[in-house]
């Protein structure tokens, strides 16, 4: 089976009634969660901005203090699987400055909790991975923005 380019879905969406359309909706947020928190953010953002990457933030604290780190490869691990909820809960965001912020704390996180004390090179090179990313973003970001975030980027090198 072929699936239909997003445009074709988009003239299908724009026949359907309102009624339809909430019901489309309705069952494309049973099926995965992460639609669910997509749809919850969107319908959301507009009356709290912030509520997006307080939530993540929230989730990343409870992740970074029940992880595992009495060795390196624990440590290793738990780094690895919090990127990947990091990682996730960022492509429900379109904001640049936002997934600046949430990886930014991420490695704050990651120094904070000891993970760099390890000097293991999957762990630096995680952390200098989303440091690049940050950069990255943070450059495409306007010169207020960039000033806030560098004092951060140098705290964190």
């Amino acid at each position: 089976m072929e699936i239909p380019s997003l445009a074709l879905i988009k003239k299908e969406l724009a026949f359907l009634s309102e009624k339809e359309l909430i019901e489309l909706i309705s069952d494309l947020a049973k099926f995965s969660r992460d639609n669910k928190a997509f749809l919850y953010f969107k319908l959301n953002e507009r009356d709290s901005p912030s509520l997006f990457v307080d939530s993540v933030k929230e989730e990343l604290d409870e992740l970074f203090q029940t992880a595992n780190t009495k060795n390196y490869h624990l440590a290793k691990k738990a780094a690895q699987t919090i990127r990947r909820k990091l990682n996730k809960a960022l492509k429900l965001s379109k904001n640049k400055a936002d997934q600046a912020d949430l990886i930014l704390y991420f490695c704050e996180m990651m120094k904070q909790y000891g993970y760099l004390k390890f000097r293991h090179p999957v762990i630096s090179n995680l952390f200098e991975v989303q440091i690049g990313k940050a950069k990255k973003l943070i450059s495409a970001l306007h010169e207020d923005l960039q000033s806030d975030f560098s004092y951060r980027i140098e705290e964190l090198e």
